[in-house]
């Protein structure tokens, strides 16, 4: 019988599904609890359901050696510690389409309710006054908005917005061009191309280092004169100043925010201008996300528990230590491979072909496969990307990966090729595993080499001419750069074709040093790469 702790308060549907399914028992806690109650609770359950209330701290998670399973009704898991999770080998799933709809139906709120003025017509009235000449809006069919960020609730937006009949641009750097263009929006790569030809711009990013004032005040100053913001995703993503700045100058004419940087605000400044309709981060709060978000965890943990389903992990899925030990090393040069992959390639990823050959083609290489696309996604997407919802996070993205093995061994008794097609074109990267724990890039597109998956990665390709290699010597002196390593690429084996050189540098290069490289004329191109240090443990590794 696997027991399932409630701490908060869960709705009767999701209560219900539990109590329904043989082989579950529920705890129902609900309610105010000291950590150390927690904890106790926790020592003879097998998973827990919680919402916000609920703190799980390194402290309350150690050595909780029967929990298997926490899961989170709702999208945020901040008050849950992952790292300490993931050390005592617990999965942490949570809950992200339960309130898919009512999030996007609040931008849409949002939206409207900014163009026609609703707020302070509603206060107008309230205050007695009929006043119709002061709350003229604009209306949003034949008005272009850009939706920035074209997961779940991005795309759930813009479906509605083509539906106001407005015209739909898009930004996102995984979303395949054939999926965009079924969905009848118009796709942009590049977000500075995309923000002077919008009269509305919504944004539905997670918050990552990338994103963070993603829309700044270069990029406002580029809209159009009137532009109408909406942030109903993370506060910070629009920068909460330059969107100050931008209204009082009157180049921005309103703004509607759901969400901000500190919540409660610590400066109510912005919250208060005439011109921002501001909420109190309600994305979630209706009646039906809550269900919603309840009953899908309830399916979720029970899936786990009963049938061992794995669903919208944040960490990873526990695995024996025996499969790790093994594992391990291919698991690391996947994500490598994905992580160099993800730097190197230019265009938005429409496919993938990984190639296993040797003794790689007899691993796990649905688990390989993952760990590369967690690399290749890690540095658009939020930070908990790993090898369980890497796979799903790429196929709503429309990107295909497609695997094929061969157990014949060629000069290396182990070979992982990833191929990426893109919107530019298609690139190749190929590693192999030197001992048990040594990972080498031994290819890059049509070059074959020999360089050290790890650290910092400076990637020049060049006229294979006497020079060259002489004069990033001294690029590298001169600049107090240390080259740990060097290997080089030619296309034939003759002077005149050409190359790739890639040093593993001990200390990045500045934007200066870059320059002076990518001037020199034999240089065609110059790419900065950086990979975690050797031996660096994955980010997702569990010890039970």
């Amino acid at each position: 019988m696997y027991r399932v702790l409630i701490t908060d308060d869960l709705s009767t549907a999701g209560l219900k599904i539990l109590q329904e399914t043989p082989g579950v028992e529920v705890v129902n806690r609900s309610g105010k609890h000291t950590p150390e109650q927690v904890r106790e609770f926790l020592q003879d359950v097998d998973g827990i359901i919680i919402r916000s209330a609920t703190k799980l701290t390194p402290e309350i998670l150690k050595d909780q050696l029967r929990l298997k399973v926490i899961v989170r009704a709702g999208v945020g898991v901040d008050n849950i510690d992952l790292p300490a999770a993931t050390r005592e080998g617990i999965v942490v799933m949570n809950t992200p389409a339960g309130n898919t709809t009512s999030t996007a139906e609040q931008a849409m709120a949002l939206l409207l309710a900014m163009a026609r003025n609703i707020g302070p017509a509603a206060a107008s009235m309230k205050a007695g006054k009929w006043d119709r000449k002061s709350f003229t809006g604009t209306q949003l069919a034949g008005k272009t908005i850009a939706v920035v960020g074209l997961g779940r609730i991005g795309l759930t937006v813009a479906r509605r917005c083509i539906a106001f009949e407005m015209k739909v641009l898009g930004y996102d750097p995984f979303l395949s061009e054939e999926r965009a263009r079924a969905e009848g929006i118009e796709l942009y790569r590049d977000i500075d191309d995309l923000v002077g030809k919008c009269d509305f711009l919504t944004v539905h990013t997670p918050m990552t280092p990338e994103t963070e004032g993603l829309i700044n005040a270069a990029r406002i100053a580029k809209m159009k004169k009137g532009v109408r913001l909406i942030n109903g995703a993370r506060g910070g993503i629009i920068d909460e100043k330059a969107l100050f700045d931008a209204i009082q100058s009157g180049h921005v004419a309103g703004a509607a925010l759901d969400v901000f940087v500190d919540e409660p605000p610590k400066d109510w400044g912005l919250a208060q201008l005439p011109q921002v309709l501001a909420t109190p981060h309600l994305g979630a709060s209706t009646d039906e996300a809550q269900e919603l978000v309840a009953v899908e965890a309830a399916e979720i943990i029970t899936g786990f528990l009963v049938r061992n389903e794995v669903r919208h992990a944040v960490n990873m899925a526990p695995i024996t230590a025996a499969e790790m030990i093994d594992m391990q090393p291919y698991l690391d040069l996947g994500r490598r491979l994905g992580l160099f992959m993800s730097q190197f390639t230019k265009g938005g990823v429409r496919g993938v072909r990984l190639q296993f050959k040797g003794e790689a083609a007899s691993k796990k290489t649905k688990l390989i496969s993952n760990a590369f696309a967690a690399g290749l996604l890690s540095k658009a997407l939020a930070d908990n990307v790993n090898i369980v919802n890497a796979d799903m996070l790429a196929r709503e993205r429309g990107i295909e990966i497609k695997e094929e093995l061969s157990h014949e061994v060629g000069d290396f008794s182990t070979l992982i090729s990833a191929t990426i097609q893109t919107d530019d074109g298609e690139s190749t990267a190929a590693g192999t595993i030197f001992g048990k724990q040594f990972l080498r890039l031994v290819r890059v597109d049509q070059f074959h080499l020999d360089a050290y998956l790890d650290g910092c990665l400076l990637l020049y390709k060049h006229i294979d001419k006497p020079g060259v290699i002489g004069f990033m010597g001294n690029i590298c002196g001169k600049h107090e750069i240390n080259i740990a390593h060097m290997a080089l690429g030619r296309e034939r084996n003759e002077p005149g074709g050409d190359a790739i050189a890639v040093l593993n540098l001990d200390n990045e290069p500045d934007d200066e040093t870059l320059a002076e490289v990518s001037a020199h004329q034999a240089v065609t191109s110059v790419q900065l790469v950086k990979l975690p240090k050797a031996g660096e443990p994955l980010p997702w590794l569990v010890s039970r």
